[in-house]
């Protein structure tokens, strides 16, 4: 196979991308600080930080925890709000990046999260709205809206309302049946599913006899994660028909291969941006070597292909 030319291209929701290579929300920034270190605009797209109606401080410190094989974080959306966003991040993106970009949109209401879709979606760089349903709904006693369906789905459906831009629901692992929301996720009007959120865990100081983290608990995210989120998004290929994009411990070319044999059409990649900036580079520079390696010649051809 060395002679022949390799296909790396991958179609999410209609949207054309060189490889399916994304960095994650919130482990990326808007993208011009990666800049620095290599040009960005060899990757799929990226999701930019979560972005809320308002402007956000996040949680006190500490908010950073180490784990075997992985981290905790309690940052808490921290971001500069969306009017702030649009006229200020954006623009300054818009220098290194040429590619539409993925907005990823918070909110603690449904119409926070209407307000907030709307107003990225306008936005012609934004290609993809990928909306965190991990948030916690103040007028719903602080249950997250991902960890029930009827909640996901309204959610989905008011983001549904306000863009015809792809609308790609992101889900917490953080429930008993993740199929459950996808299909209810489906059902309102997303055209795609993203998957898997960090799963909640703690630490403690044992000098101190007091959790390391001030929230007390945080999301789990790095290579520790990765078998439960390949099993979630093998599970929910089987449970819905529109494109998934797997994340979840991702640190290798060999995980993109992986994830896309579960069923992703696309795959981001979280914590390894934290570690090593080069990380998304040195993988979508490696896919072709491991796309030899298991003689394939187009990486959509193989999404799903474990099932």
């Amino acid at each position: 196979m060395s002679d022949k030319v390799l296909d790396t291209s991958v179609e999410l929701c209609g949207i054309r991308m060189d490889n399916p290579v994304i960095p994650a929300s919130g482990t990326f920034g808007y993208g011009y600080e990666f800049a620095e270190w290599y040009d960005i605009n060899i990757l799929g797209t990226f999701s930019f930080k979560g972005t809320t109606m308002n402007p956000r401080f996040g949680n006190p410190t500490p908010r950073i925890a180490e784990a075997p094989m992985g981290m905790l974080n309690a940052v808490g959306l921290q971001n500069p709000g969306v009017e702030r966003v649009l006229s200020e991040e954006l623009p300054k993106m818009e220098k290194v990046f040429s590619k539409p970009v993925m907005a990823n949109v918070g909110g603690f209401s449904l119409e926070e999260y209407a307000y907030t879709a709307e107003k990225l979606a306008a936005d012609s760089r934004v290609g993809w709205l990928e909306v965190n349903i991990s948030c916690p709904n103040v007028h719903g006693g602080g249950i997250s809206f991902g960890t029930d369906a009827k909640l996901a789905a309204q959610v989905t459906s008011e983001v549904r309302k306000r863009t015809d831009k792809p609308v790609i629901m992101k889900l917490s692992p953080n429930v008993t049946d993740i199929t459950e929301i996808a299909r209810a996720c489906e059902a309102a009007g997303a055209d795609g599913i993203s998957l898997i959120n960090t799963l909640m865990g703690m630490r403690i100081d044992k000098m101190r006899r007091r959790p390391i983290i001030a929230n007390t608990t945080g999301g789990l995210s790095g290579p520790c994660i990765f078998p439960v989120a390949l099993r979630m998004v093998y599970q929910v290929y089987n449970a819905v028909k529109i494109p998934l994009i797997g994340m979840g411990g991702v640190s290798c070319a060999e995980d993109v291969i992986e994830m896309m044999l579960a069923g992703a059409t696309a795959v981001e990649v979280g914590a390894a941006n934290l570690i090593d900036p080069c990380a998304c580079k040195k993988i979508i520079e490696d896919i072709p070597r491991v796309m030899r390696k298991y003689r394939i010649e187009r990486l959509s051809d193989i999404v799903g292909a474990a099932h």
